[in-house]
């Protein structure tokens, strides 16, 4: 099973950048999809955006649509997320997931197979 483990989190004031990396051991072919989800306290997890592994295309959530933009560095196994023109509604606990079955999209959390531990991300002022 493939190991996920997020960085790059932290305070930062609103319209700021911030970008988010996702190292993953243990990558396989199996999987087609690496998505990135966040919850804020009180509130669902939910899908901001997802690289599909087999032919590259990319997929975001209407909210960051504009301002996030998730990409990936082959050789070090490793998808990033970069994030500008933060809100304070982007505050939340940022992860990274690795799906089997997930193409098309960004898919519902229970279709995704391997977890991180998750990376804060505080916008305030």
């Amino acid at each position: 099973q493939v190991q996920l483990v997020e960085s790059g989190g932290g305070l930062v004031q609103p319209g700021g950048s911030l970008r988010l990396s996702c190292a993953a051991s243990g990558f396989t072919t199996d999987y087609y999809a690496i998505g990135w989800f966040r919850q804020a306290p009180g509130k669902e997890r939910e899908g901001v955006s997802c690289f599909s592994v087999s032919d590259g295309d990319t997929y975001y959530a209407d909210s960051v649509k504009g301002r996030f933009t998730i990409s990936r560095d082959n050789a070090k196994n490793t998808v990033y997320l970069q994030m500008d023109s933060l809100k304070p509604e982007d505050t939340a606990v940022y992860y990274c997931a690795a799906s089997r079955t997930v193409v098309g999209g960004i898919a519902p959390p229970y279709e995704y197979d391997s977890w991180g531990q998750g990376t804060q991300v505080t916008v305030s002022s």
